[in-house]
């Protein structure tokens, strides 16, 4: 998922026992085309940050109220990493060594609001909803998926790579 449609591709997968079949592949996705094929989906796989770090949104909070009370190591990289990063960044990092971007201090926070637009959308129509995971909706990280499967991990997306892509 991009900020935009323009940069947003959308693929249907069918899984099996045997493994997992592209059914279609489309390109310049808008939001009423993913909550389309949301609503013929078992889940939906969105590649962004489906939330925001529960320290970052504390720290907005009491910043907007004036009421900052920052450690002593202010300046430290860990505090600002806790505010920075989800327990799920954390997860994936422990687990692949891949640092995702930071939703709080990356420009991937833009995609995250285009998400959140759609989860509520979601919602509205009835579609469980959960964060988490255990609705229709699931965040994905291809980066880190593609390195857990043996797979090239970096430099995979765009359209000058589609031929390293079918390569594998």
């Amino acid at each position: 998922m991009a900020t935009e449609p323009a940069k947003t591709a959308m693929a249907v997968l069918r899984w099996s026992a045997t493994g997992a079949a592209v059914q279609s592949l489309v390109l310049d996705v808008d939001d009423a085309a993913i909550t389309n094929a949301a609503t013929h989906a078992d889940k939906l796989g969105i590649d962004c940050p489906l939330g925001w770090p529960d320290d970052f949104l504390v720290f907005l909070q009491e910043h907007h109220a004036g009421q900052v009370v920052a450690p002593q190591e202010v300046a430290g990289r860990d505090w600002r990493r806790k505010l920075a990063y989800r327990a799920t960044d954390r997860a994936v990092r422990e687990r692949t060594g891949l640092t995702p971007l930071s939703v709080a201090a990356d420009r991937i926070g833009l995609t995250a609001m285009r998400a959140a637009g759609i989860l509520s959308r979601l919602a509205a129509e009835g579609r469980p909803v959960d964060r988490a995971g255990n609705g229709i909706v699931v965040e994905v990280y291809p980066a880190a998926s593609l390195r857990c499967w043996g797979l090239p991990f970096r430099a995979y997306k765009g359209r000058k790579r589609r031929a390293a892509r079918a390569r594998h």
